[in-house]
């Protein structure tokens, strides 16, 4: 590169100095700047800089330190081209502040500005970017806080539970099958995972009372135009290991579907016993009833689904309304009204006669009577037992349409409840809907045919309900969709064969 034929002084020394002359010369920056043509704006302008926290413009006397290079003269330059910007504010579109707050956050912006002009786009972008990722940073510690309490309070309950337990080949035997079913359907259970924890349209962990688990989840229809039927939704878990996330794939469905799902959470065993989970249940129903509304459902078209363990507390949750509205005429928080219909899928709801069948399959007796809360509670907490009372015949006519989904191959639930079951109620005045399907196991109807994609007639028949409920229901939300397979053919039938289930 071509250099003037001017002195320069040695590279050790200053071009630019912060003390002027004793003798009242000019500072050396102007000897050093003789090199320069005459008519270069350096020499007829020195350059004006802002020293951070000064506040205002400063001559070159403040100035700090650079040494004789090529990027001492490319510094120059820049600032140069920034001051010449700064004397033509009208070119940038850019009036002075207007206020002593536009001045305070013009003064800010300004530390973040960059050193060539043009640069207020990427200023107010990297504040934007800078407040979203705080957002973020917090929202991502508050998820990690909540999971590791879980984490901990599901470890306190698992070692009590364990203590419970005990040494027994049946459980440990279950357990492992438990671990090999899941590893088998892993492929699936990754993509609902990830859809659970970084979709927009599910809304996690709403509160709805004050016990630790008394949370329930959202999944929110892309389409939000006018209000959603809503399907409140009691997951399973053999009254132990029942969690809110379990309805992942159903919810993640039904949202497909145009249908708003809310997915409640309760107290398992030991944290808490039957009555604490009826407890739970009813409150969160109590919730969407009364809240629904803010989150685009609509509070007119509400349905009841339970599975498994959920079938059974859901129905012990009805019923145990139902009793209280026709006995004290006391609605409480909510109303049976209020529910359109009741689905239940694989539920047990005779619990005198799955004391022994439970017992056989690992959950042994002492367990589950300390779940139930005694055997004198078997009654009191059996559907079946309480719609054949004669004093609750009342109870039953206000129950909703009710609606039972069982496989004839299911061996964790016989299929016998819900047909005993059916038969109660409708000796009883109330009005229900059997279905059967054969060759299916107690998982199947909720989790493998989901994951096997392509039609699902379990989820057809409740879409079909709700739908019809409404003769305004669009036409896109009548032609169901066809989900995608999530795991492979081969790894469902292992799965099925190593079932615990």
């Amino acid at each position: 590169m071509w250099w003037p034929t001017c002195q320069l002084p040695h590279s050790s020394q200053k071009i630019f100095s912060s003390t002027p002359s004793s003798t009242g010369a000019p500072p050396q920056n102007d000897r050093h700047l003789s090199c320069l043509p005459a008519t270069s704006p350096l020499r007829e302008r020195r350059p004006r800089y802002v020293l951070p926290g000064a506040g205002s413009a400063t001559s070159h006397d403040n100035v700090g330190e650079y040494r004789t290079s090529p990027a001492g003269f490319s510094v120059a330059m820049q600032v140069e081209l920034a001051d010449r910007a700064a004397a033509r504010p009208s070119e940038t579109g850019e009036t002075p502040p207007s206020s002593p707050a536009a001045a305070a956050a013009a003064s800010a912006a300004a530390e973040d500005a960059p050193l060539l002009p043009g640069g207020g786009g990427g200023v107010r972008r990297r504040l934007v970017v800078s407040e979203r990722f705080r957002q973020r940073s917090g929202s991502f510690r508050r998820e990690v806080r909540r999971a590791a309490e879980e984490t901990y309070l599901l470890t306190r309950l698992t070692l009590i539970l364990l203590r419970y337990l005990g040494i027994g080949y049946r459980w440990i035997r279950q357990f492992l099958a438990l671990c090999c079913y899941t590893f088998l359907l892993m492929p699936g259970f990754v993509q609902v995972v990830y859809y659970y924890f970084f979709s927009s349209q599910v809304c996690r962990s709403v509160v709805y009372g004050e016990q630790p688990r008394n949370r329930l989840d959202l999944y929110i229809p892309t389409d939000r135009t006018g209000l959603k039927p809503v399907v409140a939704f009691v997951t399973g878990g053999a009254w132990i290991i029942g969690y809110k996330g379990w309805g992942a794939l159903l919810g993640r469905r039904l949202a497909e579907r145009g249908i708003l799902v809310a997915c409640i959470d309760y107290r398992n065993f030991p944290q808490g016993t039957i009555g604490d989970m009826v407890e739970d249940a009813s409150q969160g129903i109590a919730f969407v009833c009364n809240n629904i509304a803010s989150y685009g459902g609509d509070p007119e078209r509400i349905y009841l689904v339970g599975q498994s363990a959920g079938a059974h507390i859901a129905a012990c949750t009805l019923l145990h309304q139902a009793i209280k509205e026709s006995g004290e005429g006391d609605a409480s928080t909510w109303s049976i009204a209020q529910l359109k219909a009741y689905f239940g899928i694989s539920g047990g709801y005779n619990l005198l006669n799955l004391v022994d069948h439970f017992h056989k399959r690992g959950l042994y007796r002492s367990i589950f009577l300390s779940i139930m809360e005694g055997e004198e509670s078997l009654q009191k907490f059996s559907p079946l037992v309480m719609v054949k009372d004669s004093a609750a015949r009342s109870a039953v006519s206000l129950l909703p349409r009710i609606f039972l989904f069982h496989g004839l191959s299911d061996y964790s639930i016989p299929s016998a409840e819900s047909e005993a079951f059916f038969d109660a109620l409708q000796q009883n005045g109330a009005k229900a809907d059997l279905f059967l399907y054969d060759g299916k196991t107690h998982t199947d109807l909720f989790l493998q045919d989901p994951l096997r994609g392509g039609r699902d007639k379990l989820l057809e028949e409740i879409v079909t309900v709700i739908h019809n409920d409404n003769p305004d229901t669009s036409a896109q939300h009548l032609a169901v969709p066809v989900a995608r397979r999530l795991v492979p053919e081969f790894m469902l039938m292992l799965a099925g064969r190593v079932s615990p289930f």
